[in-house]
Formats: C-alpha cells, structure tokens, sequence
C-alpha cells in the first residue's frame, strides 16, 4: 500500500506535451474536474462582483484620520501579490510607501499612523490573520479582505474594521481579480491611486474578451494560449517584464506556471536582467543548446532530449508622461528590443504580448488572462489535473503541528 506522504500521490500525467489532447474539448474538460478553466474564465465576473461588493461597504473610516505614513498589504501567494499591483497602479509618484508584506505579523515600526490590508481568499491563511491581529493590537487602521464568514471577518469585526467579502469558489490562485479590485479601492478611499467606474468596467469587459479568445472549444492554431502554452511545452521560460507593470504580471505568470503546470520558471524586471541575467541566453540551455539544432530540422519540431531555454517578453509601452516614470517608456522599450534581438542572435526562441488598454489596470488585465489560461492548457497537455497540487496539500500537512492528541 502507498503511503499517503511517500512523494509518489497525484504524481501522474505526462513528461512530453500532447498537443492533441488540446484540441479534443470533451476530453480536456474531463481532464480538469476542478473546474480551473472555467475559474479563470470569470476572471470579468470577479471583478464586477467583488467591486460591487466593495461598494456595499463604507471605506470612508480609513480617510478620517487623513493619509497614512505607510501601507501595508499582508498576504501570501496571490494575496500578496495585490500588494505589488496596488503599488504599480498607484504609480511612482505616490506619496506613501505601499509595502507588500508575506509573512506573518507585520513589519516592526507599524502603528497609528499606518493602514495595514491583511488579504487572505480563505480567510484562514496565518500570515493575514496575524497581519490583522497586529494591526488592531497597534492601533493601526485596518481593512481585510477575505471569505465571508471566516476568522479573518471575524477578527476584522472585533477590531471595528472594514471587511470586504470575496466569495471563494475556486483557489486563490483563480482568485487574483477577486482579491485586486477590494484592494484597489481601498487604496482609493486613502486617496492613493486613481481608479475609476469606467475603468473597472473597461477592465472587465477585457477580461471577458480573451476569456472568449481562449476559450477551451478554440483550436490551437487560433487560440493565443493554447499557442503560447504549446510553444512553453519542455522548456524552461524565462518571463521579463519591461516596466514595473509588466514586471507584476510577469511573476504572475510564473507563480501560474509553476502551480499550475509544474514548471520550473525565471521571472524578473528587464533591468535586473540586462545587469546580469540575461547571460543566460549564452548559457547551457539557451545558444550552447540551441547552437547543437540540425540546421536542416523543421524549426517548429522539438528535441525532446535537449531542454532550452523559451524567453517571454511582455511589453508595456506605458501610459504616463516621460517625467511621471521610474524610467523614461522609450529606455524601456530600447532594453525590450535589445533582449529579443539576442535572443534571435542566439537562435533562443521568444514570446512577446503586448499591453492594451486606456488604463494601467485594463494593461495589467491583458498581460495577465492569456498567460494565465496558457498555464493551464500546458498542465493539460502533460495530463496534469491543473488544481489538484498534491506536494501544496503534503507540504501543509508536513509542516502544520499535529493535534497534541496523536502526538
């Protein structure tokens, strides 16, 4: 009999990508009993939902008592990532530091003066509740967001705080504009981004859009994730982002990447790259390997017995005048057309999206829905189940203590 923590459970699927079982709609769905596919395909629904719910509660307290020294957003794992998306919309210019913040507690010179977000789509994780639990023990103002009727709401309750409720019907990680929107517009009531009606709107009728550009029933050679995903299959990616925003989203696609489809992945800023990361375009799985290809092999067909590198470039091009950046957009975009032309020289194969969209939530958005469905069609073309983790529950188990009971 297998032992339920030997390493061998839900350990199952295939190592080489089958593009067929991409194109067979009956057979993948059946393949995602968790409905992830359909999760991510709400990703516009989330969004209109959880800002409706947002508006159900009076955000006005976290304004009486006038800007903050500090925000501080507590979660972990996509929660977390609501942090660096609140800080990237509010832009370079904002006058109060936004402080992502994912592990528990929260950082020692928190106090009155400071607003902290403990964000949790359980609302069970430790690091927010222990993020709530300081924040109210402080005397900081406090606003939480999680699943209606858990420990997190209560503790918000009990500390007199906002609590914004997200329904949870999937797992976190399809959960991220669920969990973004509440955030946004806390970040609105403190007077520190600009997000408007229209602009939530916007972003959802976008998300809406490639939801249906990639949708399951679309066929490969139509379908930009199913493209993208097949064009990943047994490399090692490689995703940088070319501005703070693309940077966020970029992450994103790894954190998809590596839950979803099991992949090992390199994500990062263009600018950190170019100072020394991008050597790996010279390296072992990148031109030496690329250097070995028969000249004359298809260059759409895949050695299976050489892993390369695949590099996925996504592109802002920003929104905001030259003077309101970190870095003026055309040094940006010179580094972007650096990485690919080395790339092309090395023979490393490369992605490249592009932000659209009239405002840096909707460009956020496009960055993320098709590298997000992309990682879930690469889990399925390996026969992965893409929510079934089996090592996220064994590692919980492993490391939670056990009940004193049966110690």
């Amino acid at each position: 009999m297998v032992n339920p923590l030997d390493g061998s459970v839900g350990v199952n699927g295939h190592r080489v990508a089958d593009e067929s079982l991409l194109n067979d709609e009956k057979t993948m769905l059946g393949n995602d009993p968790g409905g992830m596919l359909r999760a991510t395909a709400s990703a516009g629904a989330q969004v209109r939902e959880s800002a409706a719910l947002a508006a159900e509660v009076d955000l006005s307290m976290l304004a009486d008592e006038g800007r903050p020294r500090a925000v501080v957003v507590a979660g972990i794992g996509t929660a977390g990532l609501t942090g660096s998306i609140l800080s990237t919309v509010a832009g370079p210019r904002c006058p109060v530091p936004i402080i992502g913040h994912r592990s528990a507690g929260v950082p020692g010179w928190v106090g009155a003066a400071d607003v902290v977000i403990a964000v949790s789509a359980s609302g069970r994780s430790p690091e927010a509740l222990a993020a709530a639990e300081a924040a109210a023990r402080r005397g900081a103002r406090l606003v939480a967001i999680g699943n209606p009727g858990s420990e997190l709401e209560a503790m918000a309750e009990r500390a007199r705080a906002p609590f914004i409720g997200v329904p949870r019907r999937a797992p976190a990680r399809a959960t991220l504009w669920g969990l973004t929107i509440p955030v946004l517009l806390a970040g609105r009531a403190l007077g520190l981004v600009k997000v408007t009606e229209a602009d939530i709107a916007e972003t959802a009728t976008r998300l809406d859009n490639d939801a249906e550009r990639c949708r399951p029933a679309a066929d490969s050679f139509v379908n930009p994730a199913k493209e993208l995903a097949l064009g990943l299959a047994g490399s090692v990616p490689v995703i940088w982002g070319s501005s703070p925003l693309a940077t966020v989203a970029a992450r994103r696609f790894a954190d998809t990447l590596a839950a979803n489809a099991r992949y090992p992945v390199m994500a990062g800023a263009l600018g950190e790259a170019g100072r020394g990361r991008v050597g790996l375009l010279d390296g072992v799985f990148g031109g030496l390997a690329e250097s070995s290809r028969d000249i004359f092999a298809d260059p759409d067909e895949t050695d299976e017995s050489v892993t390369r590198l695949r590099l996925v470039v996504l592109r802002d091009g920003g929104l905001n005048p030259e003077d309101d950046a970190d870095e003026p957009v055309a040094v940006e975009e010179r580094r972007a057309d650096a990485v690919q032309t080395l790339a092309d020289q090395r023979g490393v194969r490369c992605d490249v999206l592009t932000a659209e969209g009239g405002s840096t939530l909707e460009r956020l958005a496009s960055l993320v829905a098709v590298p997000d469905f992309a990682s879930l069609y690469l889990a399925l073309a390996h026969g992965l189940d893409p929510m079934a983790v089996p090592a996220i529950s064994e590692m919980k188990e492993l490391s939670n203590p056990m009940p004193e009971g049966i110690q």
